[in-house]
């Protein structure tokens, strides 16, 4: 085993040439916002360079089939993310497509012949579709328009003529292909609930191999396109658990607080019950981010708590959760932090009307963003809820934003707002979970990890000074 890395900085996953000699990646200090793309000799250690070192967060895409040249990607925020080439001969760089609007572009994957580039772009559209791209020309087409959801990643067949596509059908993952020369999408085999990862074509292009995250664990699946069911090739090691009784999520939806086009606006949540009848008590579990989504991955917390301790637990995308389009991500940004709080209230109001849900023992669970969410639902909806839960938590907003890592600061700015800009600041101040820690009655669990370089130490241990001084 050899090192390629310094073993001083954070290292993002290598991407390798199509013959194997390259290997691509990026890295950054913890304590800076400057990113460097690296290019190596895949078997020579010592010929590590940089090909662009940029203020931002940078990360290698692609190889183009002469070596040439490579693809990066850019991450501004959730919405916007952009695609450059690096010449790395000459070390110059140009953007695929400059634009003035945000526009999110990436998994980008050269053709065959190198003149073109396919990735997933949200460009004139709610939801992200597959896009060709022209270099010579400039010129961009969709291939996929008529997808109602987001198109999460994409593989290029080697031979150029197929394209795999994962969806994101309202958390779960759907296979798609693509046939490039005559534009035909066609639906792929049917999965169990899950995420859909890791989609390598083989050298022939006949087959397409992907990891499967779903109830029951993580395993790898091969499938031949000739119209053959995927053929499961591992089965997991989950400590000797009967995988027969995991409990398989519900998906629901309801109504919250607001309105759009003339109706009440819809949000989601998976459900798990214990299998046994009766009224159980009830762990909200809000995800992190905040720009991510709840999945019905295996989750072997989750299924201690359904089948061992007989909790229910419900799970809910609330506004500002990927997957649900561009406009539903940034219903969060900013002044409107709050309102994906007000989405909880909703969800409480959901769990009320359950037969099998007791609204009388419900507790909240969240990490990092999420723990944010734990802290401020304490905070909102005290008096209904019995408990909560936070796991390396935002206690307030400014001493988070003063305090991370270098290296996302900026990123986590465009969500939260500028703690530099007097206004904001006043707001992350009033509604941080510090200011208003007073309001907290019920038991609550902190939990953190002394070296965290995204939320820091602090911000638990200025939480629990304040929460124990309610006593």
């Amino acid at each position: 085993v050899q090192r390629l890395s310094d073993g001083k900085t954070r290292n993002t996953d290598a991407v390798f040439s199509r013959d194997g000699k390259w290997v691509g990646w990026s890295s950054v200090r913890a304590d800076s916002a400057r990113y460097r793309v690296m290019v190596a000799d895949a078997s020579n250690p010592r010929s590590a360079r940089a090909v662009l070192e940029e203020d931002g967060s940078w990360s290698a895409a692609d190889f183009a089939p002469d070596n040439q040249t490579l693809a990066v990607t850019r991450d501004i925020s959730v919405s916007e993310q952009q695609i450059w080439l690096v010449d790395l001969i000459n070390g110059r760089k140009v953007q695929v497509k400059p634009s003035p609007v945000k526009i999110y572009r990436g998994s980008p994957k050269f053709s065959p012949d190198g003149k073109s580039l396919f990735y997933v772009s949200d460009e004139d559209a709610e939801y992200r579709r597959v896009m060709r791209y022209d270099i010579a020309s400039d010129e961009e087409d969709v291939l996929t328009d008529s997808l109602p959801w987001d198109v999460e990643t994409l593989e290029l067949a080697p031979n150029g003529r197929a394209i795999a596509l994962s969806v994101n059908e309202g958390g779960t993952s759907r296979l798609y292909l693509m046939d490039t020369r005559r534009g035909r999408l066609t639906a792929g085999p049917k999965l169990a609930p899950g995420e859909v990862e890791n989609m390598r074509f083989s050298a022939d292009s006949r087959r397409l191999g992907f990891t499967l995250n779903g109830t029951a664990g993580r395993d790898a699946f091969v499938w031949d396109m000739s119209n053959r069911a995927p053929v499961q090739w591992t089965d997991s090691e989950i400590g000797g658990l009967d995988k027969d009784g995991f409990v398989a999520p519900e998906l629901v939806s309801y109504d919250t607080f607001d309105d759009v086009d003339g109706k009440r606006r819809q949000i989601s949540a998976f459900v798990y019950k214990p299998k046994e009848k009766g009224r159980h008590p009830v762990l909200l579990v809000i995800h992190g981010g905040p720009e991510s989504q709840f999945r019905p991955n295996f989750n072997a917390f989750i299924q201690y708590l359904t089948q061992e301790l007989k909790v229910a637990v419900v799970a809910p995308n609330v506004r500002g959760s990927t997957g649900y389009g561009k406009y539903y991500v940034e219903l969060d940004n900013g002044v409107r932090r709050l309102d994906s709080v007000r989405d909880i209230g909703a969800t409480l109001d959901w769990i009320g009307k359950q037969a099998d849900l007791d609204a009388g023992r419900v507790a909240v669970y969240g990490g990092s963003y999420g723990g944010f969410m734990s802290y401020a639902s304490m905070i909102e909806y005290g008096d209904r809820l019995a408990a909560g839960i936070s796991v390396v938590g935002i206690s307030n907003f400014v001493t988070f934003l003063t305090n991370t890592g270098g290296y996302r600061r900026d990123l986590r700015r465009v969500e939260y707002g500028d703690e530099r800009d007097p206004k904001m600041r006043e707001f992350l101040q009033r509604i941080s979970p510090l200011t208003n820690a007073a309001k907290i009655k019920k038991p609550m669990l902190i939990s953190q990890g002394a070296n965290d370089p995204r939320v820091p130490a602090s911000e638990a241990a200025q939480m629990l000074k304040a929460i124990r001084a309610n006593r």
